[in-house]
């Protein structure tokens, strides 16, 4: 989520005040309607998680990286009735425990929290949804581990560094020509010296990144309604110092276009046309890359075809997932 982070560091804030952040273990947090929690140790740190629902498990993996997983809530829930949903925060996001040195937050250390997570909580075969940053993780885990997966999907994310980078420098031209006054802010502080990660960029960074995740900016409103909280010490370990610019770190280095074809297992892939974080110019390249995959393209949705288009996008999950 280029730039998304960086804004959200300082938006989220006072919707975290709101939200239950010292929920206890097994307590539901009735503010943003999540279902009840708790902590289980994965690769020797507790990571929070909740679950809904009962049948095939159905793991979600949030964006960023660096965020909670709370803006999921409770966009998922329609499909408990027949699936086990199962939110968690991962290392060094909302409740989970955060890392001393953050030099330990890396791509890997999130592909193998889920397989870690998969076998602490007993699970078989899993169904797997990543969003954005969280896509980049489940395609690296369907890699990794396909014979853990049933199905994958993919929601609005990249599927290389080159992608990643091209996000970036749409969503730059896009502030430029939109909020002329914040880049030109933005350009001072940085000809001071200071990159995307520091304290004086995002203060600078004053513009709601609706705009770049929206077909309706209004719904902007429903995430920070939801609580949640970001890490940026995770997102500039794995995106780099300056991913706001050139990114680098792990995410500078990945690149699954020729692995996709490999995947043996069935693949959904949901984008949105109005995405300027990922957007269709890169993402259609999916049926390219992926061909044996289906391509859903929602038609009134940004980066959350989830929370947009809300019924239609469960539809294509509960079709998807019955299938054999």
């Amino acid at each position: 989520m280029q730039r998304l982070s960086v804004v959200l560091a300082v938006l989220l804030a006072v919707s975290v005040l709101a939200s239950s952040q010292t929920s206890t273990a097994g307590a539901p947090d009735a503010a943003s309607n999540h279902p009840k929690g708790d902590y289980v140790t994965v690769n020797g740190a507790r990571l929070w998680y909740e679950s809904e629902g009962s049948g095939e498990a159905l793991i979600l993996i949030s964006g960023g990286p660096g965020i909670s997983h709370d803006y999921f809530h409770p966009y998922f829930s329609a499909l408990r009735d027949s699936y086990r949903i199962i939110y968690f925060d991962a290392f060094g996001r909302g409740k989970s425990d955060h890392a001393k040195d953050r030099r330990e937050y890396t791509l890997a250390r999130d592909v193998e929290d889920v397989e870690g997570l998969r076998k602490a909580l007993g699970l078989g075969k899993i169904n797997l949804l990543g969003h954005s940053y969280g896509g980049v993780v489940a395609q690296a885990y369907a890699l990794r581990f396909p014979d853990s997966l049933r199905r994958l999907i993919l929601v609005d994310t990249p599927f290389s560094s080159e992608m990643w980078q091209a996000n970036n420098d749409n969503s730059n031209t896009e502030l430029r020509n939109q909020f002329p006054e914040t880049w030109e802010k933005i350009q001072q502080v940085r000809a001071q010296g200071f990159n995307t990660c520091s304290k004086e960029y995002q203060d600078a960074s004053d513009v709601s990144p609706a705009f770049l995740m929206f077909y309706n900016a209004s719904n902007f409103d429903k995430i920070m309604s939801g609580g949640g909280s970001i890490n940026n010490d995770v997102y500039c370990a794995i995106t780099g110092e300056d991913a706001d610019y050139l990114v680098s770190g792990d995410m500078g280095k990945f690149d699954y276009r020729l692995d996709l074809k490999k995947l043996t297992m069935p693949l959904l892939i949901l984008v949105g046309r109005y995405d300027r974080i990922a957007f269709p110019r890169w993402t259609i390249q999916y049926k390219r890359y992926a061909p044996q995959a289906q391509f859903v393209m929602f038609e009134k949705s940004g980066h959350f075809p989830f929370i947009e288009e809300t019924d239609e996008t469960v539809r294509v999950l509960r079709e998807f997932l019955q299938r054999k």
